[in-house]
């Protein structure tokens, strides 16, 4: 593993002056699919195969449970004033309540994901799922938003969590990102939710800015660099990644909290993805295991590690 003290920034191309928006919100009618087919792309070449294409099967069936799911129950504009007078996200996950749209987004997507090729421990987690009623399926959704779920049940609560990535996708699309204002240290200004990782976009006007993108809602917000995505100190950052990499995925590792978060380089490789290229590089998380580092980020595909 190599390690640079102090990275440098990429030059903003002639002409360009990045002026990034502080928020952009998720396009759920192409973000999973696009996340379905990176995952099949990794898999092609990884000794994570089986596993990615399974998560490029459960992506697909994200996608695919969309078609013509009623629309989410969207907070009250007062409320979402409240929210933002007072540096709140709008989306309270706190609050959460089963509506029509999420009913049938985890009924959806447990019926498609019967046809996904998984291993048996994952089917049997699957038949659990589906067989759970009305009330332990909210319980499940409302322990992964709480991230307490007991540690022998995280294969089950995938399939929920899946589910809720495209309710709360779905509902932060239709949120005006130019209302969406800073909510603390790692947290998405949308829903509140953890970072998945970060992201050096090359987006024309925000060419070298860095986005974190949200585990949860795929909010991406605008954060400046060589600056702890967890706590926002600036001593001691440190970037690392796996001995013989090719420069886009590295780990942000901060000497105030000891916890890290990757950055991904989309900027030089357009295809990168926040969520199935953070599990792709899963070797870099096993590496940094045995270090004084905390991995920070939440993967909800990665539950439990």
């Amino acid at each position: 593993m190599s390690k640079v003290g102090t990275p440098r920034h990429d030059a903003v191309p002639i002409g360009e002056v990045a002026e990034p928006p502080f928020a952009r919100l998720p396009d759920p009618s192409t973000l999973f699919q696009a996340r379905a087919e990176r995952f099949q792309e990794l898999a092609a070449s990884h000794e994570l195969a089986p596993f990615l294409r399974f998560l490029a099967g459960i992506s697909s069936c994200q996608h695919q449970l969309q078609d013509g799911l009623p629309d989410a129950d969207l907070p009250a504009e007062d409320e979402r004033a409240r929210a933002r007078e007072h540096a709140m996200p709008p989306l309270d996950r706190g609050r959460f309540t089963a509506d029509a749209a999420f009913d049938a987004a985890l009924g959806r997507l447990l019926q498609l994901a019967a046809g996904v090729e998984m291993p048996d421990s994952a089917r049997a987690a699957l038949d659990r799922a589906s067989a759970a009623n009305a009330a332990a399926r909210i319980a499940m959704a409302r322990a992964v938003l709480a991230n307490e779920i007991p540690v022998a049940d995280f294969a089950d609560h995938v399939f929920v969590a899946a589910a809720l990535q495209v309710h709360y996708a779905r509902l932060a699309s239709r949120l005006e990102a130019k209302r969406l204002v800073p909510v603390g240290d790692g947290a998405c200004p949308a829903c509140g939710g953890a970072p998945v990782s970060s992201m050096v976009v090359g987006w024309q006007g925000a060419h070298n800015s860095r986005f974190c993108v949200c585990s949860l809602c795929a909010t991406q917000w605008n954060y400046v660099r060589i600056k702890c995505t967890l706590c926002s100190s600036t001593k001691g950052i440190a970037y690392r990644e796996v001995e013989g990499g090719d420069g886009t995925i590295w780990a942000e590792t901060c000497e105030s909290c000891h916890g890290y978060v990757k950055i991904l380089h989309q900027h030089k490789n357009v295809a990168l993805d926040p969520v199935a290229d953070d599990v792709a590089s899963l070797g870099l998380d096993l590496l940094l295991r045995e270090s004084e580092y905390r991995r920070g980020s939440v993967n909800l595909f990665l539950l439990g590690y």
